[in-house]
């Protein structure tokens, strides 16, 4: 908790050093769009504050989830139904989710065709509520006909864990490696590069071979599979807690349908709290700022 609040102290001393650039005619536009961003993520933190630190109504959500609010994200979003058309939507997605963590000041870098690595404090925090099944409506370019399609993506936002709290038995473990193929280059096209780990326990499957080094893609590998296997302790987990998890906002993981993104009608509808947004475009280009801190407040 002190790490976030940490975090917060050093947004709002940036705020204000930026703030006094203001009366600089050179200078006040870029210093006005970083407050801007800075504000938006102070505001991200803040939310993901327990109730005695941040002042405001908790939701009823479970607070079990702020425990990671402060580390790492990793995005996983995968074409679900829909064909080729959900494989498109999928990268939609992907480039919506990188240009909202760059504009909140985070590093995003891509560690499969699938999965999103988002670095910074509160990274976590900041996407958590975005795991579940989203859903376009719209014509594709494939589509002669003119007729309206629905396709969706899953989307899956678990933190990075520490090694300390996921143990895993090396002798659970199983490893493959291939050559990695595609771009990369020469010497990743030639040599056993690639990395498939599977957890011989739970059946859980991890694939790497972004990295031009086999032991950088291990290393890849191993933090995947630690936070797919909290994500497979917290389904438990709430499992066991609540019978039913439809009245909660955000316990969705990856099989709950969270939102629908409308092209002939320029909406998006959060199915979790009822509301929708008409400026489709934008929220595309990264603003997710208002749904999220909606979501977050429900």
């Amino acid at each position: 908790m002190n790490q976030i609040q940490d975090e917060l102290k050093r947004i709002e001393d940036q705020i204000r050093r930026h703030q006094e650039l203001l009366t600089d005619p050179e200078l006040a536009v870029l210093a006005r769009e970083e407050i801007e961003k800075l504000a938006t993520q102070k505001r991200l933190l803040k939310q993901s504050l327990p109730q005695e630190k941040q002042g405001t109504l908790v939701s009823r959500k479970s607070t079990a989830g702020n425990t990671h609010s402060d580390a790492n994200a990793l995005i996983e979003i995968r074409g679900a139904a829909g064909g080729d058309e959900a494989k498109i939507w999928a990268g939609d997605l992907k480039r919506m989710y990188m240009r909202f963590a760059q504009k909140l000041g985070f590093k995003v870098w891509q560690l499969d065709e699938s999965t999103l690595k988002v670095s910074g404090r509160g990274a976590f925090g900041a996407f958590k509520h975005e795991s579940g099944v989203h859903r376009v409506q719209r014509i594709p370019e494939t589509e002669k006909q003119g007729r309206i399609h629905t396709s969706t993506a899953t989307v899956a936002i678990l933190p990075e864990i520490p090694e300390s709290q996921i143990t895993i038995n090396p002798d659970d473990l199983e490893w493959q490696f291939t050559r990695a193929g595609g771009p990369g280059g020469q010497y990743v096209n030639k040599a056993a590069t690639a990395v498939r780990l599977t957890h011989k326990p739970s059946g859980t499957v991890v694939e790497v071979r972004q990295e031009r080094l086999q032991q950088q893609n291990k290393a890849i590998a191993l933090e995947l599979l630690r936070s797919k296997l909290w994500e497979q302790l917290e389904v438990k987990r709430k499992k066991t807690i609540e019978k039913t998890r439809r009245a909660a906002v955000g316990h969705g993981m990856r099989a709950e349908k969270i939102r629908t993104y409308n092209f002939p009608q320029n909406r998006v509808t959060d199915h979790r709290i009822n509301k929708t947004w008409h400026e489709l475009e934008s929220i595309l280009n990264g603003n997710l700022e208002k749904i999220i801190e909606a979501v977050t407040k429900s």
